[in-house]
């Protein structure tokens, strides 16, 4: 019978940057397991199927609901009877429905991102699914992986015990970074036996062409925009951090164009960061002369139009961690506003702490000033940037080897 690996993640949701992890882990899947059947697991699967050409099965029918149905579902009382007469009954479904998905799976592999850590990410949504699925595959008899994951902060209790019960029943853990690691070992969690490697998405070099020789015409910046709430994500409680984050990116867009810059808006999740581009641009209009003609903004609704945008720049300034992340792997120059210890974490990686600035840092100036060294600095940033990377490429054909090896065990 053909072996089956089962990747298991948020994809096809439209955020670019987990789009571009899957296609980094089945790109060497299909390297390093030439004969094996792969699926996916994920919240949207007809748009994971069609975007990455892989049979793809929803991780939980909750993912498909109607808006109609959450409206209905903030009435406390009809909340309540849903969970008592529809959700439980449709729970027992959804774990009968995964476990036939998992027939013919010898490897469920958690693909990266950060799934373990509780950025937008409640006890009961990704959390309690990643559980789910890891209890069926053991059900099943198949290996179980979490590979290069992010994990932390998680500051919910019921969340930390949902993690800790999922990743203790693994084949085969590793973290993409040391403070993924040491918070789950500071949370209880026995992490000795488990390795850090790179994130999965240094494993796939993009592909674009050269862009054309400018001939003189200003350097292009930049600019990765997300709708930032604040520590927690969440907009209903957050709305100050996004205004205080507005008005930054939007001051700092201001002073480039001053100076002749011309700037490119980037986005990292089509569903998202819609909001903040907008408002950037409005706050732009109130002063026409200096944003006329020089600032680009073109959409975007995949992960190879965004590599496209990025490849035309010349330096990154940037929130969402794959839009810094995409940007150092086309070997840009980097200035990170970080939300997350993620984002500090890869940076540091790269030798790059010097240009990360946390995202509530009051001011424009910081922004500035680390742009400007990073600027006079360029050169040597490349050099460094692309050694690393290469380092990052080979720690990771070695984890692919040691998982082929786990795979041809089972």
């Amino acid at each position: 019978m053909k072996q089956t690996i089962t990747l298991f993640g948020n994809f096809g949701t439209q955020n670019l940057g987990n789009e571009y992890t899957l296609k980094a882990i089945l790109h060497n899947v299909r390297k390093y397991f030439p004969h094996a059947a792969v699926n996916c697991v994920c919240p949207a699967p007809q748009d994971a199927a069609a975007t990455h050409h892989i049979p793809a099965f929803q991780m939980s029918s909750r993912y498909a609901r109607s808006s109609g149905a959450s409206k209905a579902a903030r009435n406390p009382l009809i909340r309540l009877l849903r969970r008592v007469f529809v959700r439980l009954p449709l729970e027992l479904v959804q774990w009968l429905k995964a476990f036939r998905v998992l027939k013919d799976t010898s490897m469920l592999v958690m693909t990266g991102t950060g799934m373990l850590g509780d950025f937008g990410i409640e006890p009961l949504d990704l959390h309690y699914e990643i559980l789910k699925w890891a209890l069926l595959a053991k059900a099943r008899r198949c290996k179980l992986l979490f590979v290069s994951v992010g994990a932390g902060p998680i500051e919910d209790p019921l969340s930390r015990w949902i993690v800790k019960s999922a990743i203790s029943l693994a084949d085969y853990r590793s973290y993409r970074d040391g403070f993924s690691k040491d918070y789950l070992a500071r949370i209880g969690f026995r992490t000795q036996a488990d390795s850090v490697y790179p994130d999965l998405a240094f494993s796939l070099t993009p592909e674009v062409p050269r862009p054309p020789q400018r001939n003189g015409k200003p350097r292009v910046i930049g600019i990765g925009l997300m709708d930032y709430y604040g520590r927690r994500s969440r907009p209903e409680e957050g709305e100050g951090a996004y205004r205080r984050y507005l008005e930054k990116v939007t001051a700092f867009v201001a002073w480039l164009l001053d100076r002749d810059y011309t700037v490119q808006l980037l986005i990292g999740d089509v569903s998202y960061d819609t909001r903040v581009k907008g408002d950037v641009k409005a706050m732009l209009q109130e002063h026409p002369a200096r944003a006329r003609g020089r600032i680009v903004d073109v959409p975007v609704s995949s992960v190879e139009q965004l590599i496209a945008q990025l490849a035309k720049t010349d330096m990154v300034v940037a929130t969402r961690f794959h839009n810094i992340l995409l940007a150092l792997m086309l070997n840009k120059p980097v200035v990170a506003l970080s939300y997350h210890e993620k984002i500090t974490s890869l940076m540091s990686g790269l030798g790059l702490a010097e240009y990360c600035q946390d995202i509530d840092a009051p001011g424009v100036d910081g922004l500035v000033e680390r742009f400007t060294r990073l600027e006079r600095n360029a050169g040597a940033t490349r050099s460094l940037i692309e050694r690393k990377a290469e380092e990052y490429r080979s720690s990771l054909d070695e984890q692919y080897a040691r998982i082929a090896r786990l795979f041809e065990a089972s």
